[in-house]
């Protein structure tokens, strides 16, 4: 697994630089690092085709998996039910149409789909575009993004019915469903008692068949029909104003913030942000407000140039 990680932060360290340069390149070798990081997540977690994964969908599979790495970076899917989280959304299209997700499935630009680094395959989630308030359900059926900042990576179609898809980015809310029979996860389908002790049926006999021409008058209908998907339910929240900070690390002791938001201050204006939660106070040090996420990105790579691999972006 050392040499299959070794691999992984190649391709990744490949990426960024092809990305920074603008050049065809950053698509291949994305791509590259998300189909080895399907492959060690499959492997890690076992066979992709056991009888522990439930199939949805055509070839795919419902699945957690297991822990992976990527440039160093350790991620580890798991249920979260409660998962509710604002960031930068990005969104992938044509390059990835037609090849397998995450869990086995075909890739559809033109589907409600989405790509998450932790969440289980498949999960349903709100997406609202904290920008122009539009808000979808999508299904999240593949991994990533891998973009240092980017909590969740769209579909095209996904992207244009949020008012994302002509900028590339956008500060979005993701709160998975649950609890209310709105399709946290598939279930697992159970058999019943009596299925299980049913008889074989009948052998089959083969059938002879043959096309019959259409009605006079009535065109064939084409070899290969798509029946459209029901129409995405868009709704629309109020906006209210949000800014975007670098978050450089959370910790449970004032001190030790104070030591970390001086040691930024030669980076950007550093500042503590305490949050009070049920079980104890956080001290956050965060970078911002900031004007753009390209700005963002620059602050983030210089953040963690400056020994806080963990910092991210969020949107507040």
């Amino acid at each position: 697994m050392q040499g299959a990680s070794r691999w992984l932060r190649i391709l990744v360290l490949i990426a960024a630089g092809a990305a920074v340069a603008g050049c065809t390149e950053a698509k291949f070798a994305i791509q590259a690092a998300k189909n080895v990081s399907r492959d060690v997540e499959s492997r890690e977690s076992g066979n992709r085709n056991s009888p522990d994964g439930v199939p949805i969908g055509p070839g795919g599979i419902y699945k957690v998996g297991g822990p992976y790495t990527i440039n160093g970076i350790t991620y580890v899917p798991r249920l979260e039910p409660d998962y509710d989280e604002a960031g930068i959304a990005s969104w992938y299209g044509s390059e990835f149409h037609g090849k397998p997700t995450a869990n086995g499935e075909t890739y559809d630009m033109n589907d409600i789909t989405a790509a998450h680094k932790t969440l289980p395959l498949p999960t349903y989630a709100r997406v609202t575009n904290l920008e122009n308030g539009r808000s979808i359900v999508v299904r999240i059926n593949d991994r990533g993004p891998y973009v240092q900042g980017r909590i969740i990576d769209l579909s095209r179609r996904s992207a244009q019915l949020l008012g994302m898809d002509r900028q590339g980015t956008a500060k979005v809310r993701v709160r998975v469903l649950n609890g209310s029979g709105q399709g946290f996860v598939a279930e697992r389908p159970a058999t019943a008692p009596q299925e299980r002790t049913r008889m074989a049926s009948a052998k089959v006999e083969d059938v002879q068949a043959e096309s019959l021409p259409p009605p006079e008058g009535v065109k064939a209908a084409p070899d290969h029909i798509r029946l459209a998907a029901l129409p995405a339910q868009v709704s629309i929240e109020p906006v209210k104003t949000t800014g975007i900070f670098v978050q450089a690390g959370a910790f449970s002791q004032r001190d030790n913030a104070t030591r970390v938001a001086i040691r930024l201050r030669s980076i950007g204006d550093a500042k503590l942000a305490p949050l009070r939660t049920r079980e104890r106070e956080l001290f956050r040090v965060r970078i911002g407000p900031i004007a753009s996420v390209a700005e963002a990105d620059a602050m983030l790579t210089r953040v963690v140039g400056a020994g806080f691999p963990e910092a991210r972006i969020v949107v507040d």
